[in-house]
């Protein structure tokens, strides 16, 4: 696991309490394996950053989209706090090499897995909140989240948005190609392509065949939007 110092220069925060990041750090698969007991991981630092979370984007929201109903902005909201729009946010400082996971845990590919990467982030937030204040941990958020929203919130069922995408314009439905699949069973890494009328809009990797499709479909879409690729 990388160091906690290094962490904190990555986010440009230093915690005046240390064993705040470190248990924001600790998954559960972890503190069980050191015997460390159910209150010393992250999950109660992860249910605080996800009410921090909430609150800070539900007031930029409100403030930087004011022609948006409640609807609009719910729905808005829910893209961007979403485990996958999480887990995608988390790759800006590497999270995944700083979490402390069991062995177990780790060699079925935990350090990469949305879930452990998503609850990890937002108890870093509730760590940066009870450490330094909503001022910081709205900082923190309006850097790492609250960012190319437009980008962001294509992830969110970026499934569904690429084939309402297509379909908009032309007539048939995408597919998905499973084009590779390596590594040992319990920590797999697969390839998956997006195509339209033979044609590759996209392509993805993950570890299991939903998240590569995943990623090649919001792949696909960046594609799109940059004009790199027709349909």
């Amino acid at each position: 696991m990388a160091s906690i110092e290094e962490l904190q220069s990555v986010i440009d925060y230093k915690f005046k309490d240390k064993s705040l990041i470190v248990k924001a750090l600790t998954h559960s698969s972890y503190a069980n394996e050191m015997h460390m007991g159910k209150l010393h991981d992250n999950e109660r630092l992860e249910f605080l950053g996800d009410a921090v979370l909430e609150i800070v984007t539900s007031r930029f929201l409100y403030l930087n989209y004011p022609s948006y109903a409640e609807g609009d902005l719910t729905k808005l909201r829910a893209s961007l706090v979403c485990e996958p729009t999480l887990a995608y946010c988390t790759k800006a400082i590497d999270l995944g090499k700083y979490i402390m996971l069991a062995h177990g845990e780790e060699k079925c590919g935990g350090r990469n897995r949305n879930s452990i990467l998503s609850d990890a982030f937002e108890a870093l937030i509730g760590a940066i909140y009870l450490d330094g204040g909503l001022d910081k941990a709205t900082e923190f958020i309006e850097k790492y989240v609250l960012t190319d929203i437009d980008s962001k919130t294509m992830f969110h069922d970026c499934k569904t948005n690429l084939q309402e995408l297509v379909q908009a314009k032309h007539d048939g439905n995408v597919e998905y190609k499973l084009i590779s699949e390596e590594g040992p069973a319990h920590n797999k890494v697969f390839e998956s392509v997006v195509v339209y009328h033979e044609k590759i809009l996209g392509k993805g990797t993950g570890h299991s065949k939903k998240a590569a499709e995943q990623e090649a479909a919001y792949q696909a879409l960046l594609n799109i939007k940059e004009d790199n690729i027709c349909i």
